[in-house]
């Protein structure tokens, strides 16, 4: 564990709970999670107890650091596997070790299928206050495709518990799935803006060699994915829901207000302070003073990847970390410029680590920055920018 800590107090604090359990690994997942029959499964059990473990030892490391934690998003996996009593004793976990800030953002991920009115209310009472699902359609044959277990008329009915409890909702959706045509994806966009949610997330589907998916069109089972329709799929996504009244704050991301946007997700691309509990889980600290006033520089590390492992280290008091990495000055610009110019507020071209004249006028010229924002100082992505964010990135940085 790092050194006890004084944070720079103009940097928040959060939380991630990494869950790394699913009743099914959907096709297309490479995310760090097991199913029943994968072995790591039956250590869920043992989770709760070293979770907490693991949050005692972020308490003791993190000694006279008095920040609450601002936002705390349980991830997976799917959390809401769990026992609502065990995500609750996880939330009262973050209090006992940090304290939560009075008007925290607390987010579960959750399935359409892994919840009921009584367990949404539960986590209301206990201070949840959004929750995300993984809608990812609403067609039967791309949900098929994907693996989902849920039926599209499921999602509506867990939104509706979810208002209920006073949750506020966020859907998430995948476009660009093989078979899935636009007129597909445009049921998708009007059956998710009809549920009225708070905020909506959008990702195209990226096929990663290792899962059964990536298997499939080895194999010649699936097409794959049409990049200049999924571009298609992202420019409707886009319209349909400003048309609704969201508006996009990062490139795969729109809320209705500014106050609903993913204040978690935020401090993760404005370089915030968080700690990552659970098997797997990355966490990051920004410059910092030691206990004896010693500078520290930014650190990041992540946990052990399987639930077993992560639980016996904890359970023989040990540090959970696999890996740790010191983060320079210059990687820390280079994570700005990354991180910063996918947001619709932009960056200012101050912040640039280096002058980088050519490429912006270039990059304007290309009809990817914005001119007239690149003229007032600023580098704010277009449209068509927004599609092509990471080549933008290459040539700022």
């Amino acid at each position: 564990m790092p050194l006890p800590t004084h944070a720079d107090p103009g940097r928040d604090l959060g939380v991630y709970i990494h869950v790394p359990f699913c009743a099914v690994r959907c096709g297309y997942c490479d995310f760090n999670t097991y199913a029943p029959g994968e072995g790591e499964f039956a250590s869920r059990d043992d989770y709760v107890g070293a979770a907490l473990a693991e949050m005692a030892m972020a308490g003791d490391a993190m000694a006279g650091d008095r920040r609450p934690v601002r936002t705390v998003f349980l991830g997976g996996g799917t959390p809401t596997m769990l026992d609502p009593r065990a995500l609750v004793a996880l939330l009262d976990g973050v209090r006992a070790t940090w304290g939560l800030a009075a008007d925290a953002e607390v987010t579960t991920e959750a399935n359409p299928d892994s919840v009921t009115r009584e367990s949404l209310g539960q986590l209301a009472a206990a201070g949840f206050t959004r929750v995300s699902f993984g809608m990812q359609s609403a067609v039967p044959h791309v949900l098929a495709t994907l693996e989902r277990t849920h039926r599209p008329e499921n999602v509506a009915r867990a939104v509706g518990w979810a208002r209920e409890a006073g949750l506020a909702v966020s859907l998430d959706l995948i476009y660009g799935t093989p078979g899935e045509s636009l007129e597909d994806w445009h049921a998708s966009l009007d059956a998710a803006i009809a549920l009225a949610p708070d905020h909506v997330s959008a990702y195209a589907l990226v096929i990663e060699p290792g899962t059964r998916m990536g298997r499939q069109l080895r194999s010649g089972e699936i097409e794959p994915v049409d990049l200049d329709t999924q571009a298609e799929m992202y420019e409707a996504a886009d319209a349909r829901l400003a048309a609704a009244g969201y508006g996009w704050y990062e490139v795969s991301n729109w809320a209705r207000s500014a106050e609903q946007r993913c204040r978690h997700n935020v401090a993760y691309w404005t370089s915030q302070d968080w700690w990552g509990i659970g098997p797997g889980a990355h966490s990051y600290l920004g410059p910092r003073v030691g206990r004896d006033g010693e500078a520290i520089g930014a650190q990041r590390w992540w946990n052990v990847k399987l639930p077993r492992a992560y639980a016996a280290r904890l359970a023989a008091g040990e540090d959970p970390a696999a890996e740790r990495e010191p983060l320079t000055a210059a990687d820390l610009d280079l994570e700005a410029v990354m991180l910063r110019v996918r947001l619709a507020d932009g960056m200012p071209i101050a912040d640039l680590p280096e002058p980088r004249t050519a490429a912006i006028a270039s990059l304007v010229a290309d009809g990817i920055l914005d001119g007239r924002a690149a003229i007032g100082g600023r580098l704010l992505l277009t449209l068509r920018g927004r599609l092509l964010a990471d080549a933008a990135v290459r040539q700022l940085t």
